[in-house]
């Protein structure tokens, strides 16, 4: 079913979209009835019933802040994938784990997706753990720019790191002291292989 929405479904509609891409998340029940003014649920979950009958959202079952929009404002999602380390490489790349209402084209390019960072490397890059690395995909990048790089690509290993090149080969460094490079001498360089520049960061609160 799909239909015109109401102003109030528009208004609702609309939060949620702007709560999503503050928080890479939705809003709980009660966050809509505070930023509403309202002191039932009763009627904001009447709203969120009728935005999945009109087909501009879709609820999660089970699950808190399970409020996915459907398309982002231009109808457009940006893809999640599983994790990406910023610590030791991990599995990382497989299909496509979750879908958030942003235009991936917003961070220059409409191929853009996002990894979910796992660990605390890259903490004085301002990189969380449990944040949402944003990574536009290319095969290579300039010595000293963050991407995502897979290692061993037979193993499906990938890390988040500042990535150099230097003249006995490549080097994978931490944005954390506590946290030694990773060096790959000689023909070892060739384990090494770009999945993209890291083009922002989304920040999962709550």
């Amino acid at each position: 079913m799909t239909g015109k929405l109401t102003d109030r479904q528009k208004n609702v509609l609309d939060y949620l979209r702007s709560y999503q891409q503050q928080h890479g998340m939705s809003p709980t029940v009660r966050e809509i009835c505070v930023h509403f003014g309202l002191s039932s649920p009763a009627g904001v979950h009447k709203i969120l019933r009728r935005l999945i009958e009109k087909n501009v959202l879709r609820s999660l079952s089970g699950k808190n802040r399970s409020w996915q929009l459907v398309g982002g404002p231009t109808g457009k999602s940006l893809p999640v994938f599983g994790s990406i380390a910023a610590g030791a490489p991990v599995e990382a790349i497989g299909e496509c784990q979750d879908e958030l209402p942003l235009d991936p084209g917003f961070f220059g390019s409409e191929s853009c997706f996002a990894l979910l960072v796992k660990g605390d490397s890259m903490i004085d890059a301002h990189i969380m753990d449990g944040d949402l690395a944003i990574i536009q995909p290319q095969p290579t990048v300039i010595s000293g720019q963050i991407a995502a790089v897979l290692v061993d690509d037979l193993l499906v290993e990938a890390t988040l790191k500042i990535f150099r090149r230097g003249k006995n080969g490549v080097e994978l460094h931490a944005a954390n002291s506590s946290h030694d490079p990773l060096v790959f001498e000689g023909s070892d360089a060739a384990r090494v292989s770009i999945v993209g520049k890291f083009v922002g960061v989304i920040r999962r609160s709550g």
